[in-house]
Order: structure tokens, then sequence, then C-alpha cells
């Protein structure tokens, strides 16, 4: 019995947490999820408390039928641990909604559904700041899930500025980025800054490098003070390489050949060398966001069509690095580095492979690797691109507090600077 039963609790188990992960796609039906602020693909979901402030959801299925697909937000603490709180303590209304918004493809090759929906609607409002895990699953059936997605909920209560410096470490000067910032509370009544104000840091709104749960080094009246010289230190990489895949019939730069068939597409991407010996070169990229578009088509979303795309990525001298998993990475995969997830090495052409499943539109991406066999293995992307000082990054300070009575850590400022200027934009 005990054997019998033992899989399905590993399976259990496995889902049960796999549940828990933002940012996971966990059907293999679902494809092209975004979630970004209303009109600006581009933009990290954040929306601001009781401001009206509202999201776009998109997402295809490749089953082509019709589904009853439902969503949920669950608020979760500065590290994404789910709150021990009632869905009724943070929801203002209905704790599920069904997805009602919906079309079939029509112009492409490839058959599919797709949803989409304005977030929040008002019959399940968010009514507290802080992290939160939108949840897509179906009928109704959370144990049904499809795919999770990170959404911020902020309260501007404490105003922040922050500024990206070279580190002051004579080893990191020429290859890293320092974010230093600075944090007035306000009105808070904060008593123990230390046990009550934690910061992260984002590098380009990614979580995967992510610097967590930072604490104040200095603290004088109203201003809170995050400047210790080795905690939010980021190897700066370089610019983000690029895929335009918005037409599938006139072939871009970056495009080595497509191979059209009746029911299905191939597009071979220009191998892509190791840039680590490489000279510094800065142009504009999309520091890993991608945008859903179509120069072939009307409407990119329900008109837009699909292709396995081939990434190739060439190693210095053609020889594979010992010990460790190659991964092509950006919000395209969710910077997912799982081993199912790793390049393949072809030994007789002496090349990383590994080939997408993406819609027409326009794509930055980056290499990274991993120590093989070491789940949880530093990623880093020195080997494969090199860090440089000069690279254009933007980094985003996201300031969570904790009353003493508090059972949640609530997002109470926010704000995101550019490494070329340091400028504030955005929120």
């Amino acid at each position: 019995m005990k054997r019998l039963l033992l899989p399905f609790i590993v399976l259990f188990t496995f889902t049960s947490v796999m549940a828990n992960q933002p940012d996971q796609v966990l059907m293999p039906n679902i494809t092209g999820v975004k979630v970004f602020q209303v009109g600006n693909q581009l933009g990290y979901p954040i929306i601001t408390l009781n401001s009206g402030e509202q999201l776009e959801l998109h997402f295809d299925d490749l089953d082509a039928r019709v589904k009853n697909y439902f969503y949920t937000f669950q608020l979760c603490n500065a590290d994404w641990t789910p709150v021990n709180l009632s869905t009724f303590d943070y929801l203002r209304g209905f704790s599920q909604v069904r997805l009602n918004q919906y079309r079939a493809s029509a112009l492409a090759l490839t058959r599919y559904i797709h949803y989409q929906a304005t977030l929040p609607d008002r019959n399940c409002v968010p009514t507290r700041s802080g992290n939160y895990l939108l949840k897509v699953f179906l009928d109704g059936d959370t144990s049904k899930l499809a795919f999770t997605k990170r959404v911020l909920v902020v309260e501007k209560i404490a105003e922040v500025g922050a500024q990206v410096l070279q580190p002051f470490n004579t080893d990191l000067f020429r290859t890293h980025q320092k974010v230093q910032f600075v944090v007035n509370k306000g009105r808070l009544n904060v008593v123990s800054p230390v046990q009550q104000i934690k910061a992260v840091v984002l590098q380009n709104y990614r979580w995967d490098n992510a610097k967590m749960n930072i604490t104040p080094t200095f603290v004088r009246q109203t201003t809170v003070e995050f400047n210790a010289e080795n905690d939010a230190v980021f190897p700066a990489g370089k610019e983000f390489r690029w895929a335009d895949l918005r037409s599938f019939r006139l072939q871009s730069d970056r495009v080595k050949t497509a191979d059209y068939g009746k029911t299905a597409t191939n597009i071979f991407m220009q191998p892509d060398p190791e840039r680590n010996n490489q000279r510094y070169i800065n142009f504009r990229d999309f520091n890993g966001f991608y945008f859903t578009e179509t120069t072939d088509v009307p409407n990119p979303w329900w008109q837009g069509d699909y292709a396995s795309v081939h990434f190739t990525f060439v190693p210095n001298e053609n020889q594979p690095y010992p010990n460790k998993k190659v991964f092509v990475v950006g919000e395209m995969n969710q910077y997912n580095v799982h081993d199912t997830a790793a390049m393949i090495y072809n030994a007789d052409k002496g090349v990383y492979e590994k080939t997408l499943f993406l819609k027409q539109g326009y794509y930055s991406y980056t290499y990274v690797t991993k120590d093989a066999g070491n789940r949880r293995g530093r990623i880093e992307s020195e080997t494969t691109d090199g860090n440089y000082w000069e690279t254009e990054n933007d980094y985003t300070v996201l300031i969570y507090y904790r009353s003493l009575a508090g059972r949640h850590d609530e997002l109470i400022g926010i704000t995101t600077v550019n490494s070329l200027n340091s400028r504030r934009i955005g929120f």
C-alpha cells in the first residue's frame, strides 16, 4: 500500500509546491501569457491601491476550444509566501471571477482560443497593498491551475529616492552596479525599523536575481537609509539580444532562415556568439521584455501566428561549459531555469540549441548559465555575455512595512531608476 501511495504523495506535493510558485505556466496548452499596465506591454503589472488603475491579461489556449477559465488573487508577503489571511480580508467582492472575453484565432496556421481581461474586475478588487499572485484556473477549481503571475499593489505612503552607483569594491568596480536608496517613512509609526521595514531591489523587473529582505543601514528621524556596501550590488551584464518576429514573411536581420510548412512555421535565428570577451557596445534594448505585435495582420492578439523559433548559442571555441547548464531566458519564458528548459549541446556542431514556441512579436532575451546538478545554483551571465558597468539597466526598489500587530507585508513605496541617468521613472 505504501508503494502504491508514494507516487501520488510525491505528485500531490510537487503540484502543491508549483501552485504557489509565482510566474509559472502549469498547463502545456497555455502560451503567450502577458499581464501589463493597460496600453503598455512593456509596463510591469503594478497598480496603486484604490486608484482605479487597471491591468491587461492576455493568454492563448492551444487546445482551440472554449473552456471555463477563472481567476483569483492571493495575497503574499514580501518573499512571496502566502499570508495567513482569508480572501475576505484582502478582496472586495467575489473570490473568483470567470474570464468571459475570448475569441478563436483567425488568419493563423496555429489554431488557438485567445482570452483577455481587464484587471482588477469591479467584482474582485484588492483592498490591501502588497504582493499578489494572480492565479488562473479551470472550472472554478483552484487545483486545476493553468498559470500564475506576479502583480504588485502599492499604497504610496513612503517616498523613495534611489541612485545607481559604481561599487567601491575594486573587484566589482568595472563589472557591477550598486543601488543606494533612501526612504522617508512619513506618517508611519515605526518602532523598530530593522524589523518593520524591509526592501527588495529588482534588476529589469527580474525576480530570479532579486536582492531580497534588505534591512536599513541608518535611521535618522523620518529618514531610513539603505546603503550597505554589499546589499544591492548586481552584475551589470550586457544589453539584451533581440529577435524581431513581427513578420514571418519578411525576415528581419536576426533571422537566418525560415521553413514554411502547411500547418506550421519554423524560424531559425542567427547563431549568437559568446560575448564575454567582446567590447561593450551600447544600443537600445527592452531589458528582457517582449511585446506582441505583427505587421502581417491587423490584430496581433487573435490573428497573430505562432512559430517554432530555434535559438543557437555558440560557446568559445565551440566547447561545452563543464558542469554548467545554459538557458535562453527573458520575459518570453519567465526566466525559466528549470532543467527541462536547458539548452541542449550539439556535439557535432559545437553549439547549444533550444526551440521555443513563440507568437509574433518583438523579443529581447539573454543567455545565462547555472551549475549542473545544483537546483538552487547561482544564475549568471558572466560566462555567456560578460559584465560591464556601462550597461543600461532599470532598477526597481520596493519598500515593505509590517506594523507590530500586522499579519502581512504592506507595499508602501516604489521607485524605478535607470543606470544611465539615475532619474526616477514610472512610479
